[in-house]
């Protein structure tokens, strides 16, 4: 087995350590599993300052076959400097972009972009972040995908936050 550079490295609770490369054959074969029910495609980041070592942020995706469940994979980044809260949101949502671009890339080489994609982001209408909602919402919905934010942000709230 060739080993796997941890800049492009995800884990699945599932399918252990894979490549990008690796992910996406998995996503296609799940996806292939069922054709009966609509999927979604759900990409969120959250983050977590660690004193001295710069802030980490975990990518999640998640491959949901609504009303059946789903399956999962996540991509950490470690010690990135932030200096605040505000760029910390800023640099999730742009984590989830560039993968969301990336994966999207990918799907439609392949002829299977016709999922629909929504990026979940760590903010919400209470609390420190409400102030950021039209400015990430916007940035995200410029780039061409749906955003949730919470409660209903379950990508990054509860997905990549398990892994942060």
């Amino acid at each position: 087995m060739k080993k796997k550079n941890n800049s492009e490295l995800f884990i699945s609770p599932t399918h252990g350590p894979l490549s990008f490369e690796e992910v996406v054959e998995r996503l296609v074969t799940y996806r292939k599993g069922n054709l009966d029910f609509p999927y979604r495609v759900i990409i969120g980041t959250d983050s977590q300052e660690v004193k001295r070592e710069g802030t980490n942020f975990v990518t999640a995706l998640i491959l949901h076959r609504v009303g059946q469940g789903g399956i999962y994979f996540w991509h950490k980044t470690n010690g990135i400097a932030t200096f605040n809260l505000r760029q910390r949101i800023l640099q999730e949502a742009v984590f989830s972009l560039e993968f969301a671009e990336k994966l999207t890339q990918k799907l439609a080489a392949i002829g299977l972009l016709e999922d629909n994609f929504e990026i979940h982001v760590d903010i919400g209408r209470f609390g420190p972040t409400r102030e950021m909602i039209s400015e990430v919402t916007g940035m995200i919905r410029g780039s061409g995908f749906e955003v949730k934010i919470k409660p209903a942000a379950f990508g990054a709230a509860k997905v990549a936050d398990r892994h942060v």
